[in-house]
């Protein structure tokens, strides 16, 4: 089931075939931060407001910068390390890419 030298995936939630095209655009997911900007694995971000750390008894303040991120499977989070603080986890919204 092709047309010319397009492949088609049958899409089990649809129920239809679909061009393979069409279904990688679909998955392709974009992670954003505060301003917009794209972000991506190992990118370095500024913190754009100070943010209480729950159970470390610390607050990370505006412009901490924060190196060697990594993008989680919910979007609007990302996992990343400070010096003091191991297993961060951070909301994009707090963020903006360097």
């Amino acid at each position: 089931m092709a047309d010319g030298d397009e492949d088609y995936v049958y899409d089990e939630a649809s129920g239809e075939w679909r061009p393979a095209s069409e279904i990688a655009a679909a998955s392709a997911r974009v992670v954003r931060d505060a301003s917009g900007n794209p972000l991506a694995d190992g990118d370095s971000v500024v913190l754009v407001k100070d943010l209480k750390v729950k159970g470390a008894g610390q607050t990370l303040k505006q412009g901490t910068v924060i190196r060697s991120i990594r993008l989680t499977d919910n979007d609007e989070e990302i996992d990343c390390r400070h010096d003091t603080i191991k297993g961060l986890v951070l909301r994009t919204e707090f963020v903006r890419k360097r």
